[in-house]
């Protein structure tokens, strides 16, 4: 199903536990390129199930070059432009409001690889998320994002969202 001219999207499997891995650390690093992410791995075994979907963006356009994206020191990610090269990710989950004790959505995961981000993507995303959710009943959807990650600030502020509560961390 065409998300985008030139995008398309497709709903993601169990088969897909390594690449959605991959995106995961993929986001991280780009916060943080300290540490392997290795731990990522729990938790997409702990939560990732068929009642957490997952969604992909594959681009259709085809061009001559192969782009490579840093993945862990010695290793790399490539991105080949052409058709069904899959450069963008949703993955959504459960959760409860501790206000009301409503189950709402809760997205995971939105990550878009840097050579196709301020397409729209993440917009159609997040539409195609809160359509989503709306469908299944849900009321509101709740993510989180790094306080350092203006562009997703931005994008989701512009969108609608509100803080609703801050995560607070102390070192010991």
């Amino acid at each position: 199903m065409e998300l985008l001219p030139g995008y398309c999207i497709r709903h993601g499997s169990s088969l897909d536990r390594a690449l959605l891995v991959k995106f995961m650390q993929l986001t991280y690093q780009e916060m943080s390129s300290a540490g392997d992410f290795s731990h990522l791995a729990q938790t997409v075994q702990q939560y990732f199930s068929s009642q957490t979907p997952l969604w992909w963006v594959d681009f259709l356009g085809m061009e001559k070059d192969t782009e490579t994206l840093g993945h862990q020191e010695g290793e790399t990610l490539s991105f080949s432009h052409s058709p069904r090269s899959t450069v963008a990710s949703l993955w959504m989950g459960n959760a409860i409001d501790q206000v009301t004790g409503d189950r709402h959505t809760h997205i995971f995961l939105l990550y878009v690889v840097p050579e196709h981000r301020r397409r729209g993507i993440a917009t159609a995303l997040m539409r195609y998320a809160e359509d989503w959710a709306k469908k299944r009943g849900d009321h509101q959807i709740g993510l989180q994002v790094f306080q350092s990650n203006q562009a997703a600030l931005n994008l989701y502020n512009h969108l609608g969202y509100e803080t609703q509560s801050l995560w607070l961390k102390k070192l010991l």
